[in-house]
């Protein structure tokens, strides 16, 4: 097989893999990633399509997958796997048990995907790497997941807050985004105070996911920094 064929076959699989993990993508963005052109990417497109796989394309909004079809698991190379078994590690030192158990389940559905030799090498590393701090880390909070699902639903949420001063306050909010720095913390919009408020998870005393929705806030996290910081 010729290097030009072994490039393409692997551009149209990373192709597929960006199909499965997009709503929605362009042409132009595909182009930008594989540092081709976008008419090589139009004929990539054509060439899955002849393949059987149900690329749909919207006019000036780019491609996605037919609704409900599903490609065969995505097979990772041994250092893939090793990366996602030291990051779970990282991840064992996270103060959130929600997030922590979510990540361990997810970690186990990825190895079992895994071709034998590779996963057979995945556990003895898994088994090899162990962070004590991490395995008896203190969890705070089992907030994290919750919050995150409320927040890509778009769902609000009424919490029983303690801030810094220990005064403690009920909250309804709309959960904007969550970052980290030496704690997790969740940017919403608060009812209450009307603004933008960061609240850290492991200071909610008691959390309610309702299932009223708000209006999604039409800013990138970057705008928010930019506007309110």
């Amino acid at each position: 097989m010729e290097g030009d064929d072994i490039k393409r076959i692997s551009r149209l699989t990373a192709i597929l893999t960006q199909l499965q993990t997009k709503r929605r993508i362009t042409a132009a963005s595909l182009a930008e990633k594989f540092g081709v052109s976008t008419r090589t990417i139009y004929r990539d497109i054509k060439a899955l399509e002849r393949a059987g796989v149900p690329i749909m394309t919207e006019e000036g909004k780019g491609y996605n997958l037919m609704e409900g079809y599903r490609i065969p698991p995505i097979m990772f190379t041994e250092r893939q796997a090793n990366a996602l078994i030291l990051a779970e590690q990282l991840v064992l030192k996270n103060k959130d048990a929600s997030f922590v158990q979510d990540y361990s389940e997810a970690i186990e559905k990825i190895k079992s995907i895994l071709q034998y030799s590779t996963q057979d090498k995945a556990n003895l590393l898994a088994d090899r790497t162990q962070y004590d701090e991490a395995i008896h880390q203190e969890r705070t909070s089992s907030n994290l997941s919750d919050l995150q699902n409320a927040l890509t639903n778009y769902q609000l949420v009424r919490i029983q807050y303690i801030n810094k001063e220990g005064i403690a306050t009920e909250r309804l909010i709309e959960p904007f985004a969550i970052i980290s720095a030496e704690n997790w913390y969740l940017i919403a919009w608060c009812r209450l105070r009307e603004g933008f408020r960061f609240f850290r998870p492991d200071r909610i005393q008691h959390m309610v996911v309702l299932p009223d929705t708000f209006e999604p806030h039409n800013l990138t996290l970057q705008e928010y920094f930019e506007k309110y910081q």
